[in-house]
């Protein structure tokens, strides 16, 4: 019964605080005193309510111009989206901060934010990647900026987790063509994914798929293209073996290497 007890104080006490808080808030919102709104926000702020900070801060913000509290307004207010999971809005709000305020204290840690929102808001790789992209740009641009910055290491090393989803998802988009049976693109998008990423751990797989692609696109062909096809696996197979000679795909490429010359023999015979 004692429990029972404390816990209905404990429920009205939270009630009570949650009605003066807002009572607080909507004082605010209807005062006059810009100082005492840019307080409140950052009081708001440093409670972790983002809410009511992102409120206050918007209403302070054209009040503020040209003042220190602007400037610490504006920064704020770009961290409150941040932590409130709005990362297009905060990246959008940082980027305005350091272009407002290049020479503020602040500028070089907003421009890395700008980057890094744009980070957090990057999705799993097999989504559209733009944001990727774009955040790997802004890092870039931020590392060649500021190569003295107490935040380069970790945009490298964010550089290198993005690089390596963008690889990720070349890598099965290549793979789906091959997988549909659009043999052409496949190998096109297997030769662009070699040039974009040389030193992937991928290639070894693409390259021997590339193959497969041409050996298929070979057996597939009309009489008259099939010799110079079957020819064109042949080059590709003892490329592969120069550059992948104890890979596990070598087994499976030997095959359609021996195959492709047979084919190839009785084709001359035909001619």
């Amino acid at each position: 019964m004692l429990k029972l007890r404390v816990s209905w104080v404990f429920i009205i006490a939270l009630i009570s605080l949650s009605a003066m808080s807002c009572t607080e808030f909507r004082k605010l919102q209807k005062s006059d005193d810009w100082k005492a709104k840019y307080e409140g926000a950052m009081r708001y702020y440093e409670a972790n309510d983002y809410y009511r900070a992102i409120a206050l801060f918007e209403e302070v913000l054209p009040l503020t111009r040209g003042k220190a509290e602007g400037e610490n307004a504006q920064f704020y207010y770009a961290y409150a989206h941040y932590n409130d999971d709005q990362f297009i809005l905060s990246a959008h709000y940082f980027k305005s901060f350091y272009e407002t305020y290049s020479r503020s204290e602040f500028a070089n840690e907003a421009q890395y934010m700008y980057a890094y929102s744009l980070y957090r808001s990057s999705p799993i790789y097999n989504l559209d990647q733009t944001s990727t992209r774009e955040a790997i740009d802004a890092f870039q641009v931020f590392i060649n900026r500021n190569n003295d910055s107490k935040f380069v290491s970790d945009a490298n090393q964010i550089i290198s987790e993005l690089q390596v989803k963008l690889e990720t998802k070349a890598y099965h988009s290549a793979k789906l063509y091959h997988q549909i049976g659009v043999l052409n693109s496949a190998k096109i998008a297997f030769d662009n994914f070699a040039i974009n990423f040389p030193d992937s751990k991928f290639n070894n797989e693409l390259q021997y798929l590339k193959i497969e692609s041409a050996y298929l696109m070979a057996q597939q062909s009309i009489p008259s293209k099939q010799r110079q096809r079957y020819k064109d696996v042949i080059d590709m197979y003892e490329e592969y073996i120069d550059d992948f000679p104890s890979s596990e795909f070598t087994e499976d490429a030997q095959k359609l290497y021996d195959d492709s010359l047979n084919k190839l023999e009785k084709l001359q015979k035909l001619i």
